[in-house]
């Protein structure tokens, strides 16, 4: 029988190209989201809605917030899983630093009534959705997994940074816990279909879903945040990963739980870096269309270069990213060009 893996904040980006390997590995997920970064359509996640329609198959959905903890008991007493992968959250970091007592309430919060419940009902497996803020200004490149941890600059990295600490603790505290930290480097890209792909709500806070609105006419032109920094152009330079790629590091980190190795931590990056402007570059040749754009103040909370050493991941989990920029481009064009307003009205052509 197909093992039933929980997945949280399962209709959002990252969330919803899990719930495609986790179906395609031959898990049985069950979803929640409680609709703050996702697209509703009737009941359910249009991202939802539409892997329904690509995989020919019907997946559990609850709309559910992880501050309701009796809603997240009711789930736990109906359903056996197996294990829990723990994506809900709030996620921009600019407006963490305007707003840092929401993140810290709902991050945090979440994530306890998560652990509380799962302790409660005898779940002690967990995939955490973590990110590389929680290495702050890095004081090597790349960026391994020994890089030390917590001068974060920003309080979306310190969710992260105080959640891992927690999952840390209790993994020690229970003999019986397993969990996997995955700390991700800057996701892009989408589903080969165009089906399913990044939609924010509102104002893009990451650089590349904003640079494809620019190019499908969405935006007028996209602000680069600094040009002064130490880096071969000026602007800051990232490891750009492949959504798909880091859903299949998902999968192979759940397999890792069955190792019952305590607590472990991944990087999950390319372990290459590119600039603001060289990305712009790429998105340009994919689009086959000129990007306009105009150099902004540095924004708070930004760092000059953050890239991975992901060699740690592919040892010990047998990952590594496949796709290249070009195909990172390429797929996240397909996904806008396809639906040039998003999920939000009319279906993907």
């Amino acid at each position: 029988m197909a093992e039933k893996v929980l997945v949280t904040g399962g209709g959002g980006y990252i969330g919803s190209h899990c719930v495609v390997e986790l179906i395609e590995a031959g898990y049985l997920p069950v979803v929640v989201d409680n609709f703050s970064n996702a697209v509703r359509e009737g009941d359910v996640p249009e991202s939802i809605r539409r892997i329904e329609k690509l995989l020919d198959t019907s997946i559990e959905f609850h709309e559910l917030d992880l501050l309701d903890q009796p809603g997240l008991e009711k789930l736990f007493k109906k359903h056996s899983f197996s294990a829990v992968m723990h994506f809900a959250g709030l996620k921009a970091v600019g407006e963490s630093v305007e707003q840092p007592l929401r993140y810290y309430r709902v991050n945090l919060t979440a994530s306890m009534n998560l652990l509380e419940v799962m302790q409660a009902h005898k779940v002690h497996n967990l995939v955490f959705s973590s990110s590389a803020t929680v290495y702050g200004d890095p004081q090597h490149l790349p960026i391994d997994e020994q890089h030390p941890v917590g001068g974060c600059t920003n309080p979306y990295g310190k969710t992260k940074y105080f959640i891992e600490e927690m999952i840390k603790d209790h993994c020690k505290a229970e003999k019986d816990w397993n969990a996997v930290l995955l700390r991700y480097f800057n996701p892009i890209g989408a589903h080969s279909s165009g089906q399913i792909g990044e939609d924010p709500q509102g104002i893009p806070n990451n650089l590349l879903p904003y640079v494809a609105q620019v190019a499908i006419g969405r935006r007028q032109c996209l602000s680069v945040f600094g040009n002064d920094y130490d880096t071969p152009d000026g602007t800051g330079v990232r490891d750009y990963i492949h959504v798909v790629d880091l859903a299949k590091g998902h999968i192979a980190a759940l397999k890792k739980l069955k190792d019952n190795s305590g607590c472990k931590v991944y990087n999950l990056g390319t372990g290459r870096g590119y600039s603001v402007l060289q990305m712009v570059k790429a998105m340009e040749k994919a689009s086959g269309r000129e990007i306009p754009y105009k150099v902004a103040p540095r924004r708070g909370g930004d760092i000059a270069s953050c890239y991975a050493d992901p060699c740690l991941a592919e040892k010990e989990l047998g990952w590594k990213a496949s796709f290249d920029l070009e195909r990172m481009c390429e797929d996240l064009w397909r996904w806008q060009s396809m639906n040039p307003t998003g999920f939000s009205k009319g279906t993907a052509s």
